[in-house]
């Protein structure tokens, strides 16, 4: 059975000692890794979903599997999400809207399905006031399902019990975002979208702070769909039937390096380089910096330089960008498809970030044709 919201709050630091703090410095017993936290004082505010780590825990290869997209059940009107007392902010023209007066906790079935829909249609929606990081693991879950199977990250920490969730923490002893793109960069800027090299990607996407510094942590959003209209209607086409690999190889080869897990092995996939959403129809460029490693049938150097080309572009494009800010209670709602994000790493290492995300995954990407 799941632990109440109570027993959640009121987890002491010692049962923190009982999973993984710090990936550099694993220690299997049997099938659990135990990693002493020394900071016992300052214990993070849901110590229940401390990133941990099992040497041993293993995951089948990813199947493929039917899949019907919710938002192409909606009612566009959305009648069960935007009722009277929703407000609606959008922070932008192409990408963003902050959303109050509903809880996602307490949607029907129909309202889930219209929130699929607003979410593919602003890309990202931060919705605020919300007790969804209270509400238990099993009813997190229970919604995020309805999206879609959830992903069991390979290599990230999880929570013990529940491989669903993949949790992003850092503090003053635990940063592996630095110790992954390592301490010789002058900007820590990397756009992604979250473990594209899966066959089927993710769709409508969770995440929840459950501690935050006291300013910065925020997260910067990108529309792939402005991404594409801007480009010109000759380069359009020479892109549309275009593939690009995926891969996952360097992240699990960064986790063993650190004598980490390796959950599932790693996969290298082609996926189209122009995609079409199944419940808008727009279409958008569907690669990005952290895992599109080369252009499909294309010799080294000219992958090479359309690669640089379209990440430069992505990266370049303030005017279609987004600054997605945390406060207490915040959800952000994501459509991993048509977006792509990077964290902010610009606060100072003595404060504790902590977040989880649920990662629904969707479709084989739908190719766009000319």
């Amino acid at each position: 059975m799941a632990p109440s919201v109570s027993q959640l709050e009121t987890v002491t630091s010692e049962s923190v000692e009982k999973v993984a703090h710090d990936v550099s410095k694993l220690n299997v017993k049997a099938t659990n890794v135990e990693v002493k936290v020394e900071d016992k004082v300052d214990a993070p505010s849901y110590p229940f979903y401390y990133p941990y780590y099992d040497l041993e825990e293993k995951f089948p290869p990813t199947e493929i599997f039917e899949f019907v997209e919710p938002g192409t059940r909606a009612n566009p009107a959305k009648p069960n999400l935007l009722t009277e007392n929703v407000k609606l902010n959008h922070l932008s023209p192409y990408l963003g809207t902050e959303v109050t007066g509903v809880q996602i906790s307490q949607l029907n079935k129909e309202g889930l399905d219209e929130l699929a829909l607003l979410a593919a249609e602003r890309k990202v929606l931060l919705f605020r006031d919300q007790d969804f990081k209270d509400i238990g693991p099993d009813r997190q879950i229970e919604i995020a399902r309805h999206f879609g199977p959830i992903q069991k990250h390979p290599t990230s920490g999880n929570v013990k019990g529940y491989p669903e969730f993949h949790v992003v923490y850092r503090d003053t002893k635990h940063n592996r975002f630095q110790e992954y793109y390592g301490g010789n960069r002058i900007n820590l800027t990397s756009w992604h979208s979250d473990v594209s090299y899966e066959k089927q990607t993710p769709g409508t996407t969770f995440f929840f702070i459950l501690d935050q510094p006291e300013t910065g942590g925020d997260t910067l959003f990108l529309s792939q769909v402005e991404a594409y209209n801007r480009l010109s209607p000759e380069f359009k086409k020479r892109l549309e039937g275009l593939r690009a690999l995926h891969s996952a190889v360097p992240q699990a080869e960064f986790s063993k390096r650190l004598n980490g897990p390796v959950r599932r092995e790693p996969i290298e996939t082609e996926h189209p380089l122009v995609r079409v959403h199944p419940a808008t129809g727009e279409k958008a460029l569907y690669i990005n910096q952290g895992f599109t490693k080369s252009i499909v049938g294309f010799k080294q150097e000219e992958s090479e330089y359309l690669l640089k080309f379209l990440f430069d572009h992505l990266a370049k494009g303030a005017d279609f960008q987004i600054r997605g800010n945390y406060k207490p209670g915040t959800v952000v709602v994501w459509d991993n498809r048509v977006t792509a994000h990077s964290a902010t790493p610009d606060f100072s290492p003595t404060f504790r970030r902590h977040a989880v995300r649920l990662t629904p995954q969707a479709e084989v990407p739908i190719p766009a044709t000319a």
